[in-house]
């Protein structure tokens, strides 16, 4: 895309500052039609707090927004999705008691001559719209019955059929699967190809390179670099985004587990910290067994809908079963109760950090506070004192950046509000720590702050079951892998098989058979 074509969104010394803290600083950022733009950076760099510029929900504080050369200020986010700014967020943005087809046609319903919805026409364009996608459902089906794959290609048509003229992407495929990815890449393709500037926030660096044309990183509020992605090198996006030399980052490797870390635990005949046996759902799991020996971190590998994340609910007492049964430290647990597991030193890190991680209501010290506030407490009273060292050792230890321990968790990076739920969990001091997709959507100095953390726990003795579909994180994180397809294990996977090859050939292996 050649430079002497006029940008249709603008960004001119953009400003915005919270409560001590500058969230933007002096920066600027072209978008062009018929370009896929890369916005990168560690979390807190700024890129949500830019994008919440571009969609109206934010007022800048200095600087101004072009838009098909002339000077505008949205609003509200409707006044930017008006004037041709769609937005498709990493959460899903939609609402779950619906169908899918009224989701996909809120505000745009055929009606007919009364101004009654056609409810036929509606399900027939929302099945031709989602068909072009690659979804094939029931689209009178409430949205919330459908996997999060599905629910964010339902929130991709939505934003496209809106006539946009600036798609912005944040973080679009990590509830997709890699056949959905690349459906989701055709259509940024096509978008690219109708005219279209397109906005791509990720932090998967094989997107990055594959879909985007230009890449603007952005560094503590500031452009730290902006040109054609084509021309910088992997390590070097990496350097710029942390800051750090290039040398460094290429000595030091793209993760931050231990290389010499990996090894078979003594066990010395103790009883695992977890042991899960025969865990069925029906539908679900099925005779899934698991077992995490205290200072080990056990990897679950697989697809999305593998059964991954069922099996650490099933653990943990939030999924419940139809059979099997979890003992830790050797001693039964009662299963389908969350308040047993915590009590008996389970503690679950969710994937969906917002819908069941966080309360973005509370500050930061609350959230961190309120696993232990039982231990905190004396004859039913908390004591402040109590909570104020733990919030301070933990926002230290886990270097969680905040203006204070009392500003709300929503007004955090994703990265930070990770690290605040891993330092709740962690002040109750766990005996097995269930970690799932830990890194999913943070960038990677945050990424690389909570690898290290996983190593320094495992060395401190604490067990961990890591999910994550980064097999990258999973060879160099985990001493063990199990491989689970269509709620089974499949395989397991330790020493030096642990390779990215295994993993990948256990599930085909697998594949293959079942279609034989």
């Amino acid at each position: 895309m050649s430079q002497s074509v006029a940008p249709v969104l603008e960004a001119r010394q953009i400003s915005k500052r919270f409560p001590g803290v500058v969230a933007l600083d002096g920066v600027s950022i072209a978008l062009l039609p018929g370009e896929v733009h890369a916005l990168v950076g560690e979390n807190g760099a700024g890129k949500s707090t830019l994008i919440k510029v571009f969609t109206g929900v934010h007022r800048p504080d200095g600087g101004e927004l072009i838009y098909n050369g002339s000077p505008v200020a949205f609003g509200t986010p409707l006044d930017a999705q008006r004037a041709g700014i769609s937005t498709i967020y990493q959460e899903v943005n939609l609402v779950p008691m619906m169908s899918v087809a009224r989701n996909l046609m809120l505000g745009r319903e055929p009606r007919g001559r009364l101004g009654v919805i056609d409810t036929a026409r509606m399900y027939g364009e929302a099945e031709r719209i989602l068909a072009g996608y690659g979804v094939v459902t029931d689209v009178r089906r409430p949205l919330r019955t459908l996997g999060m794959g599905v629910q964010q290609m339902v929130a991709l048509a939505r934003a496209v059929a809106i006539d946009a003229r600036v798609v912005i992407m944040d973080e679009p495929t990590s509830s997709l699967e890699p056949r959905e990815v690349e459906t989701l890449f055709s259509v940024i393709r096509k978008l690219r190809d109708d005219g279209i500037a397109v906005v791509y926030v990720s932090h998967r660096l094989d997107e990055l390179y594959e879909v985007c044309d230009r890449v603007t990183v952005l560094r503590d509020g500031r452009v730290a670099h902006t040109g054609p992605l084509a021309e910088l090198e992997r390590l070097k996006l990496i350097a710029l985004m942390l800051g750090r030399d290039l040398d460094e980052v290429r000595t030091g490797g793209l993760t931050r587990f231990s290389r010499d870390r990996r090894h078979a635990r003594e066990r010395d005949g103790a009883a695992p910290a977890v042991r899960a046996e025969g865990l069925t759902r029906r539908q679900v799991l099925r005779g899934v067994d698991v077992a995490v020996w205290p200072g080990e971190v056990v990897g679950l590998g697989g697809l999305l809908g593998a059964g991954r994340s069922e099996t650490a609910k099933g653990i943990v007492g939030a999924l419940p079963l139809d059979a099997g049964r979890v003992l830790v430290g050797g001693l039964p647990l009662r299963t389908g109760s969350t308040t047993a597991a915590i009590r008996a030193g389970v503690s679950l890190l969710p994937e969906d950090r917002k819908a069941e991680g966080i309360i973005p209501a509370l500050s930061v010290r609350e959230n961190i506070a309120l696993a232990a506030l039982p231990s905190l407490s004396r004859a039913g009273v908390v004591s402040d004192a109590k909570i104020d060292k733990v919030v301070e050792v933990f926002m230290r230890r886990l270097r969680i950046k905040a203006a204070s321990p009392h500003q709300p968790v929503q007004e955090l990076s994703g990265g930070n509000q990770q690290k605040v739920l891993l330092a709740r969990w962690l002040a109750i001091r766990p005996k097995i720590l269930l970690l799932d997709e830990p890194t999913r959507g943070i960038d990677v100095g945050a990424k690389a702050e909570v690898q290290a953390l996983v190593d320094e726990l495992a060395e401190e003795g604490l067990g961990v079951l890591l999910i994550s579909s980064d097999l990258e994180e999973l060879v160099e994180g985990a001493d063990r892998i199990l491989v689970l397809r269509e709620g089974a294990v499949v395989g397991e996977l330790s020493g030096d098989d642990v390779t990215e090859d295994k993993i990948m050939a256990s599930i085909a292996e697998r594949g293959a058979e079942s279609d034989g």
